[in-house]
């Protein structure tokens, strides 16, 4: 018998296999339907802090159904002339920021009612404005963590690198100082130093960091001449940057890793493990092969287990760590693994 068991950000998972942050989990159907394939966790699909500004630039510029929505009034005069008065304007601002935020929450009071293991809500902030109310009404929900998803691309040139990243380390204590909830927050691979800026992130109180942020990135449509988006989802080669950060990283850290991106088939939620990750996550796959590629990876990691008689994740989880391979400078010599590849 082997044993998926498995503990992160201080929850008892039954296996390692968390359903990431994404559309598929910002629907009561699919979060039942993901649960019950056997992942054990799941991270609802994140808030964005552009998508409440935008919600509610939506409400102000509509000023005049603002204006009859929140006070019945029908004088257009008032509606159009909303702007000059602060005080109305701010009523307006509020509500609509307030109604976008009171939707998230229900929905997530609600999907956590209806599943049976931890369910992890999801903030994508790019300052700490104003946050930790928000994240104190997340606690009461009930859900069992939150992961802050932060993702600052270093593209403007009046901030240092220091600058960039100060701001994670500034939502971060903008939240612990209001919620007792267990945190992980989910980065990118812009830093100036990713292993100080890691090893400092885990030491600031987080339970958890999630490598890494996969960036939506952007293309060129060379016919209409206007931007468009990149590869959407991640493809199964993906997974490798991760995997070597993973190694050099887990022995070096204060809080639990979890594995993001690429991450498609059973041979690479193992590999994740044995490089160090205490849980690995997975959206794309779910998107291209469905909610059947839950049991697919875990059936065949138990078997797999069998095979090599580990009778837990414990047993090999970090094998492949970084200060555990024969050759551990290898890993970080990015030409030499040429050598691996067998090109000249």
């Amino acid at each position: 018998m082997t044993d998926l068991q498995t503990t992160y950000l201080g929850l008892k998972l039954k296996n390692p296999l968390i359903a990431g942050s994404c559309g598929l989990t910002n629907n009561f159907k699919s979060i039942k339907e993901i649960a019950g394939k056997g992942v054990g966790a799941i991270v609802v699909k994140s808030i964005f802090e552009e998508q409440i500004n935008v919600d509610t630039e939506k409400v102000i510029r509509n000023e005049e159904g603002g204006i009859k929505m929140l006070t019945g009034a029908s004088d257009k005069m008032l509606a159009r002339r909303v702007h000059d008065y602060d005080e109305a304007y701010s009523y307006i601002y509020d509500f609509a920021r307030r109604n976008t935020l009171d939707k998230y929450l229900h929905f997530i009071s609600e999907a956590k009612k209806s599943i049976d293991i931890p369910l992890i809500a999801s903030i994508n902030c790019v300052s700490n404005n104003d946050w930790h109310s928000f994240a104190k009404k997340i606690e009461e929900t009930g859900v069992d963590a939150l992961e802050l998803n932060i993702y600052i691309l270093p593209s403007d040139w009046r901030r240092s690198s220091a600058d960039n990243e100060n701001i994670y380390f500034d939502i971060i204590r903008e939240i612990r100082n209001y919620v007792n909830l267990p945190i992980s927050v989910k980065i990118g691979y812009y830093f100036s130093a990713l292993s100080q800026s890691v090893q400092k992130l885990s030491q600031s109180g987080v339970k958890g960091i999630v490598l890494f942020n996969r960036p939506y990135n952007t293309d060129f449509d060379i016919e209409n001449m206007e931007l468009s988006h990149g590869n959407i989802y991640s493809n199964e080669g993906e997974y490798n940057h991760t995997l070597r950060w993973i190694s050099i990283l887990s022995e070096y850290v204060s809080c639990d890793l979890s594995a993001s991106t690429g991450i498609h088939t059973w041979e690479a939620f193992v590999k994740q493990l044995l490089a160090g990750a205490a849980t690995v996550q997975i959206a794309s796959a779910l998107y291209k092969e469905g909610f059947d590629v839950i049991p697919k990876i875990l059936n065949n990691t138990e078997s797999w287990m069998q095979r090599h008689e580990f009778e837990n994740v414990a047993a090999f989880r970090g094998k492949l760590s970084k200060s555990k391979l024969e050759n551990p400078a290898a890993i970080e010599r990015v030409q030499f693994m040429k050598l691996y590849s067998g090109i000249e």
